[in-house]
């Protein structure tokens, strides 16, 4: 195979999309990262940062309101009896919960680049199930017809609508696909193999600290004699088995003219622990993650955390919630629904401020008639007042006038009194 031939079949067509884990190997053919560290799926995850990345939006996206609303009467309304509520917002399988159910697939999302469930449909066509499919175990290819198809093998222990370990085809009807960041709008691509040599430092560094440390937090260096040693070997054992590893810090004798000269850079002059923070923010940048959620705190003051904690929610969050939502109304809703059902991650939680700033903002919301008494108290998970009691009511301030009309009532009243 020509070198030309091969680095075409790393970037296919879109007539030939290719799931982001056959993309992800692609660049470990040549060997290790630029660190000399495998990077992988599965190493990254080693790494204190990138596990703490992963967790944080895998958790945020599992933990937020998940609902199926209706359009109604120029609104929308919240339907808890349509068939999809309970299995997004309960359980989309019987040995998963809602909120298992997402982190699992963001953790794919974004490790892999891409997040796949089977749908289980009932007899009647009704989605019944979801359940997630390994991405480093999944093909996404084109069929004669040219529609796509992916392509899953199946390990032990698989959900009990898989038995059977060969290969299986599933069609896209049946696939809840989400990519992530991609070149073709059909694929994503693997943030770890991306990033793999950024990932490679950190995980360098680690193994140097952990090394570091295993021999005792002493820097290496060589042992000088005054003559030829017939065995030079068997004094560096010797030494190393006296005064390395648990024996570090011990006291050295050395005789027969021996000198020990430290060889090494020390940690502090090879700024070890400054390139340690450095990777810590450079993994932060590749999945858009505060620094301070990562106990970062060099940079968080009282006065600017909350909206580092806002710009969270804005910037890291809303792309992944946005993927989430088009992609569910996608794959589960029947032609006949979509445009009239829809799902939605609420993230209203993680916006509020914090008490006296709630209430200042609910204050002006029912003063200028934009929410009624019950939509607040339903915010602050408190039960609503009656009817009869005024708790639907939209009220207005009655000071407020438009600028034509000012003076009217004065005019009415001084011709009148005349």
């Amino acid at each position: 195979m020509k070198i030309i031939d091969f680095f075409r079949g790393l970037f296919k067509s879109r007539d030939k999309p290719t799931d982001s884990w056959h993309f992800s190997v692609a660049p470990f053919l040549f060997g290790k990262s630029i660190s000399g560290k495998t990077v992988n799926e599965f190493s990254a995850m080693q790494n204190s940062a990138v596990y703490a990345c992963v967790r944080i939006l895998s958790e945020s996206i599992a933990a937020l309101p998940l609902h199926v609303y209706e359009y109604r009467d120029g609104g929308k309304e919240r339907v808890p009896n349509h068939p999809l509520y309970y299995l997004l917002h309960d359980a989309p399988n019987d040995e998963m919960t809602s909120f298992n159910f997402r982190e699992c697939m963001m953790t794919y999302l974004l490790l892999w680049g891409n997040a796949y469930a089977q749908i289980v449909r009932n007899n009647l066509g009704n989605v019944a199930g979801l359940y997630p499919l390994r991405p480093d175990r999944t093909s996404v290819e084109r069929d004669d017809n040219g529609e796509i198809v992916y392509k899953y093998t199946p390990t032990t222990g698989e959900n009990q609508h898989m038995q059977k370990p060969t290969q299986i085809t599933l069609s896209r009807r049946d696939v809840l696909h989400i990519p992530a960041l991609g070149f073709d709008g059909l694929i994503g691509y693997s943030p770890i193999a991306m990033a793999r040599n950024a990932i490679g430092v950190a995980i360098a560094c680690e193994d140097f600290g952990a090394k570091f440390f295993e021999n005792g937090a002493k820097p290496s260096g060589v042992l000088k004699v005054p003559h030829v040693l017939k065995d030079p070997q068997k004094l560096s054992d010797s030494w190393q088995s006296a005064y390395g590893g648990e024996n570090a810090g011990k006291i050295a004798v050395l005789e027969e003219g021996v000198e020990y000269q430290q060889i090494s850079i020390p940690p502090n002059d090879a700024q070890f622990l400054d390139t340690r923070k450095f990777q810590l923010n450079e993994i932060a940048r590749i999945f858009r993650v505060p620094p301070h959620m990562l106990a970062d705190l060099e940079r968080a003051t009282f006065s600017n955390v909350e909206h580092l904690s806002l710009e969270f929610v804005k910037f890291s969050l809303s792309p992944w919630v946005v993927r989430w939502e088009q992609a569910l109304n996608k794959a589960l809703f029947r032609p006949s629904e979509r445009g009239r059902f829809f799902v939605k991650l609420s993230v209203d939680g993680l916006l509020r401020g914090d008490y006296e700033t709630r209430m200042r903002g609910y204050a002006t919301a029912i003063q200028q008639g934009i929410m009624s008494v019950n939509e607040v108290r339903e915010l602050e998970d408190m039960n609503p007042i009656s009817a009869d009691e005024g708790g639907d009511l939209h009220l207005i301030n009655g000071n407020m006038t438009k600028l034509n009309q000012a003076g009217d009532a004065y005019k009415k009243g001084g011709e009148s009194n005349g």
